[in-house]
């Protein structure tokens, strides 16, 4: 299933990493997936219920926390 936010949602919703950009649905191997990943340092986070869980702890990929990828 693919993630289904509002544009303007999707517009002002930013990674909270220091190297933060703009967040795209998707992750780079799975663009249907229930994530939204930075454009910026390629973190992806899950979207749950419709709800972006944009906590660093949380993240795959990218440079996440522990460094393992997770799903």
């Amino acid at each position: 299933m693919a993630v289904d936010l509002e544009a303007q949602l999707l517009e002002i919703l930013a990674c909270p990493c220091e190297q933060h950009g703009s967040l795209r649905p998707g992750l780079a191997d799975d663009a249907q997936a229930d994530y939204l990943t930075c454009t910026s340092c390629g973190r992806g986070y899950p979207v749950r219920d419709g709800i972006p869980v944009l906590l660093l702890d949380e993240a795959v990929g990218g440079g996440s926390p522990g460094g393992a990828e997770k799903r």
